[in-house]
């Protein structure tokens, strides 16, 4: 299983040569191409008015209905979309061919590629789910917008590694709507939650301000003293690193 990260920035207003792109990341194995989210910086990247540097998705995931995450598709897609019952109540009306609802629970397998969705915990207005992807004798569980992981025994179960929240390193961005959470917990507890649940390995894409605008030396370094601690490999993903996992 081949991982592109196509883009790398969450929704803050700098860019930086390394986070440029709204985050998005290309799964590819035996010929299959799965693309997950499709944010506002890939509108007309992926539908009939893409060029021929477009990821060319044979199908398309999303995590949730924020901008980042989902408007790339107001001109549609050109291949089948699967997303939760509550993100398609946001997005319904975007012209997708084939637009397929994720249920929690229930794996659905494209060319090879199984994916499960599992509820989490970020926003109110745009909830969110995780992927659990798994190709070959390779796991992996993408979330890059979260507070807590609903079942995260199960979503992480297995898993060689963990494609995170990079919106702060330390500082929790966590609040109250109401009774329940939202925001973003910190890479810091992210990586807490792999040692808890022995994955050998993260990396952090939806890269926020102190990340975007940041040192990368010092923020890499940072970084990997943090998991060493937990016994857990980590880095910050970048736009268009690939790895074979």
């Amino acid at each position: 299983m081949k991982l592109t990260f196509l883009g790398t920035r969450g929704e803050t207003k700098g860019r930086s040569p390394s986070h440029y792109l709204h985050s998005s990341l290309l799964i590819s194995y035996r010929g299959a191409r799965v693309m997950i989210d499709c944010g506002y910086d890939w509108l007309g990247k992926v539908g009939p008015r893409a060029g021929p540097a477009a990821p060319r998705p044979g199908a398309i995931l999303i995590t949730h209905a924020h901008p980042d995450h989902a408007w790339g598709l107001k001109e549609g897609a050109p291949c089948p979309v699967w997303a939760s019952p509550a993100t398609w109540g946001v997005i319904g009306n975007y012209p997708v061919r084939d637009p397929r609802i994720a249920e929690p629970g229930r794996s659905v397998t494209y060319r090879g590629i199984t994916f499960e969705s599992f509820p989490v915990e970020h926003s109110t207005r745009a909830p969110a789910n995780g992927w659990r992807i798994t190709a070959g004798r390779r796991r992996l569980f993408y979330i890059p917008d979260v507070v807590y992981i609903i079942k995260r025994d199960a979503a992480l179960a297995g898993v060689d590694l963990y494609v995170g929240d990079g919106a702060t390193l330390t500082r929790s961005f966590v609040r109250k709507r109401g009774e329940t959470l939202i925001g973003h917990s910190p890479l810091r507890t992210q990586l807490t939650w792999c040692m808890k649940e022995k994955v050998p390995r993260a990396i952090f894409t939806h890269c926020g301000t102190e990340i975007v605008d940041g040192d990368e030396k010092a923020i890499d370094a940072a970084v990997a003293a943090m998991a060493a601690e937990r016994g857990v490999q980590a880095q910050i993903a970048r736009d268009g690193l690939e790895l074979v996992l």
